[in-house]
């Protein structure tokens, strides 16, 4: 070989290998989609992890409110069966005043104390029911209400408005606002002349 010939072979360059090329792009290829792998991994284990902490939460606020509807449901049952407890232990003390009552007229004949037992014996239990939230409706004097009142019979009168309500033969009442009894009323109304 000549000197040229040499100078020539040292100054060509090597051939091109394509395989080197499209191997080193296959290679980064394989990396970058095991690089995206491994995040989509990351990002499936902890969408697991996320919807494992919502099913915990779900079930939790389930039981929850399971507990809050049994708790309820006790509750209104023993609202039932005992909601007059308090109002019965407002009575009593009026049952043992009446008792001892009876047990006064055996005892004497004093009217007058007899009818002091009584008084305190109703004042007692106007106190027990206004305690519960009753009122007691006693209209005379008032103008006739048909929501309230229930008028058993009219009267003429010369000294009340027509409408007026002139006596009550028995009171109503209310409790909590609540109609329980019309008070039953003698109703005036013009004189005829």
């Amino acid at each position: 070989m000549n000197e040229d010939e040499n100078i020539s072979a040292e100054s060509e360059p090597e051939p091109h290998d394509p395989t080197t090329n499209d191997e080193a792009a296959e290679i980064v290829d394989e990396a970058e989609q095991l690089s995206e792998a491994d995040g989509l991994r990351a990002e499936l284990e902890s969408a697991k992890t996320e919807v494992a902490a919502a099913r915990d939460t779900v079930l939790r606020a389930q039981a929850e409110a399971d507990n809050v509807r049994k708790r309820a449901e006790r509750d209104v049952t023993a609202a039932h069966k005992f909601g007059l407890e308090r109002f019965i232990g407002g009575l009593l003390p009026v049952k043992d005043s009446m008792e001892l009552g009876f047990n006064a007229l055996e005892a004497t004949t004093d009217i007058e104390a007899i009818r002091e037992g009584m008084a305190l014996t109703s004042k007692m239990l106007d106190d027990a029911l206004e305690k519960s939230g009753v009122t007691t409706l006693d209209p005379t004097g008032e103008v006739f209400d048909p929501e309230f009142h229930q008028a058993m019979t009219m009267q003429p009168s010369s000294e009340a408005e027509p409408g007026t309500v002139l006596s009550c033969m028995q009171k109503g009442y209310v409790l909590n606002e609540r109609l329980i009894r019309p008070a039953m009323v003698v109703v005036a109304k013009a004189v005829e002349e």
